[in-house]
């Protein structure tokens, strides 16, 4: 089935803008990722979801996931995790963390988080269960001792849950916030019950269900969270200077932590502006997240899924299964071969 034609008057901005996301996004991290087939096969969520409907919006999606990796750094084990762990921090010649955000690795660790959550949303059931695969086998490997000799290990079901929480709630959040037509009320909560689905195929257990389950469940951590410095460094007044990118900046700085729980704003001394120049900052961030979609529409992939059941599912949703402690052990060379 063809896709639909994009307006005339955009259509030169529109390609323009694919074939940045096919240069910068697509072929390095949407490898082997299934959206156009098997014909009627409704993946984890299928098209009436709301999972589909608030991740088909890319910018608000790709925003949402920067409100997460935020909220989430809080917990001072996440920057302990990335530091012996990832790319997102930089190293000295020893190969020794430096603190400093690694700004390549960042955007790598960016696009595989964007292809996670579009995949397992509305690509194949045989893609979702493969990236979950993936992604646990990453976790798996996640284990160390923080300076201050506390132990951490991405399987454990406690950062599970804190980790599940922040991203549900960033995703959500961002699409209440700046959506052109947001999900609210009993919907929203909608999306909350069927996100589930992602946290339980990555070995999470007991989670939030709804948007005040989530609220309640992140406030719970408050008692171990802290700002390392790490996050003092690239926040709040300390990015003065810093150019404004998808990662970083004062605006983008800005727009993430207006977004916290109150508490957690409080933890960053976020003042907010009087009410009427917030409005307007919001304002012009709703329309700086909404006009890449109107002029695009949907990602490709997206319109692929919507043609794969546009003559119906063949099956309902497959809700993923996963036991904790049921996966080869594999070394994290072994997983990196596979991504």
């Amino acid at each position: 089935m063809s896709l639909p034609p994009r307006r005339t008057l955009t259509r030169p901005l529109a390609d323009r803008i694919d074939r940045y996301f096919d240069i910068e996004v697509r072929s390095r991290f949407f490898k082997r990722l299934e959206f156009a087939g098997p014909a009627g096969d409704p993946g984890w969520f299928g098209p009436d979801s709301a999972v589909w409907y608030v991740h088909s919006h890319l910018p608000t999606l790709s925003f949402g996931l920067a409100c997460a990796a935020y909220l989430e750094g809080l917990d001072p084990s996440i920057h302990w995790m990335a530091a012996d762990h990832s790319r997102l921090t930089a190293r000295d010649s020893a190969g020794r963390p430096t603190g400093e955000l690694d700004m390549e690795g960042a955007a790598v660790r960016f696009g595989h988080s964007l292809s996670f959550f579009i995949g397992t949303a509305y690509g194949s059931t045989e893609t979702a269960e493969r990236l979950a695969r993936t992604v646990r086998a990453m976790h798996h490997t996640v284990k160390g001792t923080r300076p201050d000799g506390l132990a951490y290990d991405a399987d454990d079901p406690g950062w599970l849950r804190w980790n599940y929480a922040t991203v549900v709630w960033g995703l959500a959040t961002a699409h209440e916030r700046y959506h052109p037509r947001p999900l609210r009320g009993a919907a929203l909560d909608g999306y909350y019950r069927e996100f589930v689905r992602v946290g339980h195929a990555l070995g999470g257990t007991d989670l939030p269900t709804t948007k005040a389950e989530t609220l309640d469940c992140l406030r719970a951590y408050l008692p171990r969270l802290a700002v390392t410095p790490g996050k003092a460094d690239r926040t709040g007044p300390n990015l003065r200077g810093t150019p404004t990118t998808l990662l970083t900046g004062r605006s983008m700085d800005w727009a993430i932590r207006d977004t916290l729980p109150e508490w957690a704003a409080r933890m960053v001394m976020y003042r907010p502006p009087g009410p009427v120049r917030r409005r307007a900052r919001r304002a012009a961030l709703r329309l700086a997240l909404s006009t890449p979609h109107a002029i695009t529409g949907p990602i490709e992939e997206f319109r692929q899924a919507q043609a794969r059941v546009a003559a119906g599912t063949t099956t309902a949703p497959v809700t993923p299964a996963y036991r904790p402690g049921s996966d080869p052990v594999r070394t994290r060379a072994e997983v990196e071969a596979t991504t």
